[in-house]
């Protein structure tokens, strides 16, 4: 490898090179075939030599779609991986553009994350809109970035399917309470979620790790919903893990549908 694209492979570990470049990095085989049987562009696929013995139908798909394949050392993947243990294999994928319109928000289950920052939290919801079926995720721009290496990694290739939107989301909220699209959110005085009625459709609101929802979001938000401890009423921690919370609420929405 020329020192040029070491370079770059290494700089998309920053944000802002994320962002100048269009492009992401995904490690490991799973990961890289995700991304190709996904809608997502691969420019290059970089692999060793001891994923070339086992893996030369993956190769070949990479070839047919046209993209960049590369041979590496071990010690040259050492070199631009960005985990801890290398994998055998690296692709670089383009980053897709998205949209939405309220129409299709209003026919469907969303998630809004007020400050989700912590990336291990947001692979994970992404992973759980994928499997409730939830294909947009709306984004303040202060949550954790869609592709650091730590959430495209914990995405287990959900990435791929589930849209997640960056975005000013109290006026994004504001728009949608003005187009009578039902916004809920999770607070300690809230309605027990497993005797309330719920909609089909609308938006759900995750908030920070440590501060929970911001005051301009709250106030927009009218459906306001409670995970109760077991038994309820009983002493328990101060609140759950944004992802847990996750999970328990939109199976809750799915269960009824």
């Amino acid at each position: 490898m020329i020192k040029a694209e070491i370079n770059f492979l290494k700089s998309l570990s920053r944000k802002q090179e994320r962002i100048a470049s269009r492009c992401f990095v995904a490690e490991g085989v799973k990961m890289a075939e995700e991304m190709l049987n996904s809608g997502f562009k691969v420019l290059s696929f970089y692999y060793t030599g001891v994923f070339e013995e086992d893996y030369s139908v993956l190769l070949k798909q990479a070839e047919r779609k046209g993209t960049k394949l590369q041979k590496i050392s071990v010690s040259e993947m050492e070199r631009v991986s960005q985990l801890k243990t290398p994998a055998s294999v690296l692709v670089v994928v383009e980053m897709p553009v998205y949209s939405f319109s309220y129409e299709d928000i209003k026919e469907n289950l969303s998630l809004a994350l007020d400050g989700v920052q912590d990336p291990g939290n947001l692979g994970t919801i992404v992973r759980l809109a994928d499997w409730f079926g939830i294909r947009h995720i709306f984004c303040s721009p202060d949550c954790a970035d869609l592709y650091n290496i730590k959430v495209v990694q914990a995405t287990m290739g959900a990435i791929s399917r589930v849209k997640a939107h960056y975005l000013q989301l109290e006026s994004f909220m504001e728009e949608a309470c003005e187009k009578g699209i039902p916004i809920y959110g999770t607070f300690l005085d809230g309605e027990n979620i497993y005797k309330k009625t719920l909609s089909p459709s609308g938006i759900v609101v995750m908030g920070n790790e440590g501060r929970g929802i911001s005051p301009g979001i709250t106030a927009l938000i009218k459906e306001r919903l409670y995970i109760p401890p077991y038994p309820d009423g009983t002493p328990s921690g101060e609140s759950l893990n944004v992802g847990i919370a996750t999970a328990i609420i939109c199976s809750e929405f799915r269960r009824r549908i």
